[in-house]
């Protein structure tokens, strides 16, 4: 468990070290996001206790909302955001953990913080790198170029996960494809960070409700 702390230090350290350098804000809140995701691939290897995961998440959550007043985590965001996006992320995993650790189904919980972690932040720098063709949903300016990655990338991750799990079928696929879709659509109308609520809880029980109880 002593590797989750030194991974979670490792990140906030090199997203600080970015900071100072000067890159580009977004950039860094992208590297701080993939790379904090993906430690629930460690709680799930290494199967961490499901008291130990929340006694990370909650403090986290806490951490984030101190954040949007005093200057602490500032490679994430910046001191009066008006997004509480980085709040719905640390309350997704608490979540996420807290129901599907419970299950004896951490699977679910890591599909769901998967497809926000690489979903969502992939069709962002997608979209705004190379997204040429734009469209409003909500009020709110998307690319076709983000969204397909958002729905590729989530169905790809979706599918590894379950296959890891379960096994691949070509059933899994066409399940897969379905979250992808639905999670594309969450995150089109989703506004003001909560997407990070959204993509991830509705993934994860959308996978469970389709394979979870008796697949």
């Amino acid at each position: 468990m002593v590797i989750a702390l030194v991974w979670l230090a490792l990140v906030l350290l090199v997203a600080e070290g970015m900071r100072l350098r000067q890159v580009e804000p977004e950039w860094v809140r992208k590297f701080v996001h993939i790379a904090v995701g993906n430690i629930i691939l460690l709680a799930w290897g290494f199967n961490f206790p499901l008291a130990f995961c929340l006694a990370f998440c909650i403090p986290f959550m806490g951490l984030t909302l101190l954040s949007y007043r005093l200057p602490l985590l500032q490679s994430i965001n910046g001191v009066g955001r008006r997004s509480l996006g980085t709040f719905y992320y640390a309350l997704s995993f608490t979540l996420l953990i807290g129901i599907f650790w419970s299950l004896s189904r951490p699977e679910f919980a890591v599909l769901g913080i998967l497809v926000m972690t690489w979903g969502d932040a992939l069709a962002a720098i997608v979209g705004q790198r190379w997204g040429t063709h734009g469209y409003r949903a909500a009020g709110v300016y998307k690319t076709w170029e983000g969204s397909l990655v958002m729905a590729l990338v989530s169905a790809g991750v979706s599918l590894a996960v379950l296959s890891v799990s379960l096994g691949f079928s070509w059933g899994l696929v066409a399940v897969a494809l379905g979250i992808g879709a639905v999670a594309c659509g969450l995150e089109v109308f989703s506004q003001g960070g909560i997407d990070n609520l959204t993509v991830p809880l509705g993934s994860a029980v959308l996978a469970w409700l389709w394979v979870g109880p008796g697949f």
